[in-house]
This record gives C-alpha cells, sequence and structure tokens, in this order.
C-alpha cells in the first residue's frame, strides 16, 4: 500500500500484527512512518515505528456486505449486540428481561442496595412474604447479563429445593441443576460442584463430612443460602460452639466471592450469635456485639437490610 492510503480511522492487517489494526495518528518521518492505534480484537494498544518499504506487505481491510443472510440469523447478532450494551442505557435489565412484576420494596433491595456493591456480601431479612426468591433471581439474572457471574450455587433447606428450581426457571429462564444424593452416586469419583455451573443443593446435604471436602476445593463466583440464620454459632464464656451448619457457612464464605444470605428471622434476641452469623460475610467485621449494637441503632450497617411488613406497606402506599 501507498503512504498516501494510511489515514487515521482505517482498519489495517499485515504480519507485524495477529489481529486487524485501527489506525488513530499517522505521523510520516521521510524513511518510517509511525503508526498509533489499537487491535480490533483484544484492544492492545500499538505504537510502532514501521519502514515504508514494509508498507508493502500490509493491507486495507475492508468490510463488504452482500445482505444475502438468513432474516433470523441477522435478527439473532442485532439481539445479541444490544443485550451486549443493554446495561449500560437500562439499570433495570433483568427486571425488563424477565416474567416477574417486582414490587417497590424489592427493587429497592436489589438496585438500590445489593448491586450497587462492587463485591456482594450481603443479608436480606426481610418479613415473611417478602418475595426473596425474586429478588435473589433478579441480582442472579442481572450480574449473569452483566457478565460478572457464571458459577452460582444456591443453599436452601431440602424441602425448598424443587420451590427454587421451579421459580427460577419459570421467573428467569434460568436452568439450575439439583445436587443432592442420587446426583452424586450417577457421578461417582467426580467433584459434582464443578461439572455444573449453576446448582441448587440442600443445607443439610452439603454440610455433611464427605461432602464438604469436595465443596470446599469448588469455586464460585457467588452463593446464595436461604434460611441462612440456621447457620449458627453460640459463644459460652470464651468457648465458640459452631454447628455443622456453621461450618458449612465459614467454608462457603471462602469459596465464593460473592454471598448473599435470605432470611426473615436474623435475630434470635442472643446478640453474640447474631455476631457470629454476619461474621460468616465479613470475617471481623464487628469485633464485638456492642459494636453491632451501635451500628444498628444508628442506621449504620452495610451487611444488611430488613424490612417488615409496615415498611413494604409504606412502600406499596407511594407507588
Amino acid at each position: 500500500m501507498e503512504i498516501s492510503e494510511l489515514k487515521s480511522g482505517i482498519t489495517i492487517t499485515g504480519p507485524k500484527w495477529p489481529e486487524p489494526v485501527q489506525i488513530k495518528k499517522v505521523d510520516n518521518t521521510g524513511q518510517y512512518v509511525h503508526l498509533v492505534g489499537s487491535t480490533t480484537l483484544s484492544k492492545e494498544h500499538i505504537d510502532q515505528i514501521i519502514p515504508i518499504s514494509d508498507l508493502s506487505d500490509i493491507n486495507i481491510q475492508t468490510i463488504s456486505t452482500d445482505f444475502s443472510s438468513e432474516a433470523w440469523k441477522v435478527f439473532l447478532a442485532l439481539e445479541a449486540k444490544r443485550y451486549r450494551f443493554a446495561s449500560l442505557y437500562d439499570p433495570l435489565l433483568a427486571m425488563n428481561a424477565s416474567k416477574v412484576d417486582p414490587l417497590p420494596h424489592q427493587i429497592e433491595a436489589v438496585y438500590g442496595y445489593v448491586l450497587k456493591m462492587p463485591r456482594i456480601r450481603f443479608l436480606l431479612a426481610h418479613d415473611p412474604g417478602a418475595g426473596k426468591t425474586i429478588m435473589a433471581g433478579l441480582i442472579i439474572k442481572e450480574l449473569k447479563m452483566r457478565k460478572v457471574i457464571r458459577r452460582v450455587l444456591i443453599v436452601v433447606p431440602g424441602h425448598l429445593k424443587d420451590q427454587w428450581r421451579r421459580e427460577l426457571k419459570d421467573r428467569f429462564e434460568e436452568n439450575f441443576v439439583l445436587v443432592g444424593r442420587d446426583y452424586l452416586g450417577a457421578h461417582y469419583a467426580e467433584n459434582v460442584w464443578e461439572r455444573e455451573n449453576l446448582i441448587i443443593t440442600s443445607m443439610d446435604f452439603a454440610k455433611r463430612e464427605d461432602i464438604i471436602p469436595s465443596l470446599s476445593s469448588s469455586q464460585f463466583d457467588m452463593i446464595i443460602v436461604d434460611e441462612a440464620h440456621k447457620m449458627s454459632a453460640y459463644r459460652y464464656g470464651d468457648k465458640t460452639e459452631k454447628t455443622g451448619r456453621y461450618r458449612l457457612g465459614e467454608t462457603l464464605s471462602r469459596v465464593s466471592e460473592h454471598l448473599l444470605f435470605l432470611t426473615a428471622t436474623p435475630h434470635k434476641g442472643d446478640p453474640e450469635n447474631f455476631r457470629l452469623f454476619l461474621d460468616l460475610l465479613e470475617p471481623g467485621f464487628f469485633a464485638t456485639s456492642d459494636m453491632l449494637k451501635e451500628s444498628i441503632e444508628n442506621q449504620d450497617n452495610p451487611l444488611f437490610l430488613r424490612r417488615i411488613k409496615s415498611d413494604m406497606k409504606i412502600f406499596l402506599n407511594f407507588s
């Protein structure tokens, strides 16, 4: 190619680069040409001085369209591009892409608190009937569409496994796999936690001594625990007694970047028990129960949000 053809904005190819390069600046220094740009796929910065004699190996990339593709393929390509950038312009993307009609307190919890966190370590402690499953589904859907998470584990009481799977499938088109004794037996000698990306399991199955080691060796992008208050520990003097479920919580805290607890009864009337419970989200965040009590009284607690029924009624009245 000729030096006069090198202009800002064009895309070139050549043996010097593994992929096409978009030119942003060109300087002719006589026997050499100074090129500044970036690769089109990996976005790697390019800043090179090339001899004029090497321009013969460089070609201008042209894009031609023959309009011969099938309509449905064009539609899918445009939809893929639209979804890629949708979250930049639609702050409620998951809500608008799911079969749900969230209530104001659910939108507030999901978009006003949880999704604003760069690292989610949070407790949603709304009263029964607040729709915590819907809130969890919105969080999963939103983070998946933003490419923040891929591998998700949901830990629930055994009798709620099927309910969670149906809700996530029917409302959010998310296909979770139930992992239990039958699944473990069908995949003998495998780490079942690494086999699937979207998993629902029961709390009492996951806490078993023969299960914990394989769970500890896995890694998830996000873990959600329903009825999380069941993971309890108790302080007797200088001694802390941890239940099997609490030790499960410690494992879950270690193997996931994002951790979300759901419960309608977070506080059992024992401040130290509640502090140990929050320790699973952020170990050592509250050094003493007095610090936790002061934080609650000042309504300055970044670890949990609670809405009682009267609060939710106020939201509904204002909406």
